[in-house]
């Protein structure tokens, strides 16, 4: 069952607030796993919006995925690095720039079941929706 939008604003809401309040003292792990904070313009608004995202590593990349929490549609966050790959990521207390960018279809094969190993709720989120789940390489820039 696809997770409460609602439900899952407000979690954000307050997982950032304490992220960015302790320099990521508080919110760099939820249930074990690293969280980042993911900046993005807004494609719209212009505005920059953060979230925060469980994300993995792959050698200098980090790796997070579009789930949405398996709801029909593809996160706004996605949208916007479409329109937009610059990004800044905060990992802990590092904020640094990058270039977001969808995983081609090799990448994404790759990429998927290491995963849903790592958190089998991807697999999941991507059976209740029709879509295609989207992985999203950050790149840092040097």
């Amino acid at each position: 069952m696809p997770m409460n939008k609602t439900l899952m604003h407000t979690i954000g809401v307050i997982h950032r607030g304490l992220y960015r309040l302790t320099n990521g003292s508080i919110g760099a792990k939820l249930g074990g796993r690293p969280m980042v904070l993911l900046t993005t313009t807004g494609r719209k608004s212009g505005k920059q919006r953060t979230i925060p995202l469980q994300y993995m590593m792959d050698d200098d990349n980090i790796i997070v995925v579009a789930s949405n929490g398996g709801n029909v549609n593809q996160p706004a966050w996605w949208h916007n690095i479409r329109a937009s790959s610059d990004v800044t990521v905060q990992v802990g207390k590092k904020t640094m720039r990058a270039r977001a960018e969808t995983a081609n279809a090799e990448e994404r094969a790759r990429l998927w079941p290491i995963l849903v190993d790592y958190y089998s709720g991807y697999q999941g989120y991507e059976d209740e929706t029709e879509r295609t789940v989207p992985v999203v390489i950050l790149r840092p820039e040097a």
